[in-house]
């Protein structure tokens, strides 16, 4: 099966353009004030995709009215949660909005891949990503994880892999574990926050190959 690219962290047109002409089947809006790359839903909203890309808008612990505002003013078709949200939470989430939902696992060792089975039956999916330093943000830092720790884990749900992903590497992690879909931001940015038009399409080409 090829590899499936979600560009997150966009907030122009021309960075969404990119992504959607070069093969993106995700594209992901930060709506997280303390980020470099928050932006207002309707903001996002005015950015034109074609009908198959999906619409992802990334929230850390956010509260309901936050999340119903950004899902109708972004036109999102999900939401990735990237706090301490527990599976409780997480389906709550899930029943409300009636979109697809992501949740992020933080990952340093092979025990913390063990908090995703706590999200069968409440999430979509598990997004896979590089555990951050305490008072950090929770993801977009450019780290990543030993990959070789999902060697051999039981997905307990569909997942995607994140953290520290550019062009140089992503068809290494892909081969290391078996990512159907990966999720880069800093690694297609020549600043925090900045998305550069050249390294996305040049990630998506590298995905494209794999």
């Amino acid at each position: 099966m090829p590899v499936s690219a979600k560009i997150c962290g966009l907030s122009t047109p021309e960075t969404v353009d990119v992504a959607i002409r070069g093969g993106a089947s995700h594209v992901g809006f930060v709506f997280f004030p303390k980020s470099p790359r928050d932006i207002v839903p309707e903001r996002a909203g005015q950015f034109a995709t074609s009908g198959h890309v999906g619409r992802i808008g990334v929230f850390v612990d956010p509260d309901d009215a936050l999340l119903a505002h950004a899902v109708a003013g972004a036109r999102l078709t999900g939401v990735q949660l990237h706090g301490d949200e527990t599976p409780e939470r997480v389906a709550a989430v899930k029943a409300r909005l009636g979109v697809e939902v992501w949740k992020a696992v933080p990952v340093r060792t092979r025990a913390d891949l063990d908090a995703a089975h706590g999200y069968r039956g409440a999430a979509d999916r598990i997004l896979y990503d590089a555990k951050t330093p305490k008072g950090t943000l929770p993801g977009g830092m450019g780290l990543r994880f030993d990959w070789k720790l999902l060697d051999g884990f039981a997905h307990p749900l569909p997942w995607a892999l994140s953290g520290g992903l550019d062009v140089g590497n992503v068809a290494e992690a892909a081969g290391l574990t078996n990512a159907r879909l990966v999720d880069v931001s800093s690694g297609v940015e020549s600043a925090p926050g900045v998305k550069d038009v050249d390294k996305i399409a040049a990630f998506l080409q590298a995905t494209g190959r794999i």
